[in-house]
């Protein structure tokens, strides 16, 4: 995996970190704090899974300083321009996209089946950000119902990755085709609001039912 591709989704996952203090009335330490376990809470977790001493950061430091770097220079920014929510959207696709195989690939560098290999590429590219939420005490982002498939779109490339280099011949491509399959899902989904069926129960289906023949819409 190209080293290019781990510091630029550490610095996109910081800078989203950063955007989702907002509001939160966090000083500038817990938002380093918060940036840092977004942009390596997921590895850490793989690494951990993996056997791997020592994880990624500690033996990278130069991730830990990505990260940093990224998150103080957007806590600068936002103070002088806004940026568009469908921009960071966009940039957090692409995040989710090359942590996602870089996860997948790893695993399978250290000999994990197929499946988990797309488990813990799962882990890597969502983790970080469910540990970001739980800092903030709220429900993690990704389990909310108006999420537009997001852990589903790392499945899917992660399943194509792990086919391609299981059935063809090695190729650095298998690892692009998985991050662009990411890629387009995840925007797919936020351009047509695509998503998974939410958990409902017979029971809540026939009160909710019953509560809507209460009170019919107007004409």
């Amino acid at each position: 995996m190209p080293v290019w591709i781990e510091y630029f989704a550490v610095a996109i996952c910081a800078i989203t970190a950063v955007l989702a203090a907002e509001g939160k009335h966090i000083d500038l330490f817990g938002v380093l704090v918060l940036a840092l376990v977004t942009a390596v809470g997921g590895g850490t977790i793989r690494d951990l899974c993996l056997g791997v001493r020592p994880v990624f950061w500690i033996e990278q430091p130069q991730v830990v300083w990505t990260a940093l770097a990224a998150a103080a220079m957007t806590f600068v920014m936002v103070r002088f321009t806004h940026l568009p929510s469908r921009l960071l959207d966009v940039a957090d696709a692409f995040g989710l996209a090359l942590f996602g195989i870089a996860g997948t690939e790893k695993a399978l560098a250290h000999g994990t089946p197929g499946i988990v290999a797309v488990l813990l590429g799962i882990v890597t590219g969502v983790a970080g950000s469910i540990l970001r939420d739980v800092l903030r005490r709220e429900i993690p982002w990704v389990f909310q119902a108006h999420v537009d498939l997001y852990a589903t779109a790392v499945f899917a490339g992660a399943i194509v990755f792990v086919l391609l280099r299981e059935h063809l011949a090695a190729s650095e491509a298998h690892r692009y085709i998985g991050m662009v399959v990411i890629l387009v899902i995840r925007l797919a989904a936020m351009k047509w609001k695509l998503r998974l069926p939410t958990f409902q129960t017979r029971l809540n289906t026939a009160a909710r039912i019953k509560n809507l023949s209460h009170h019919p819409p107007c004409d």
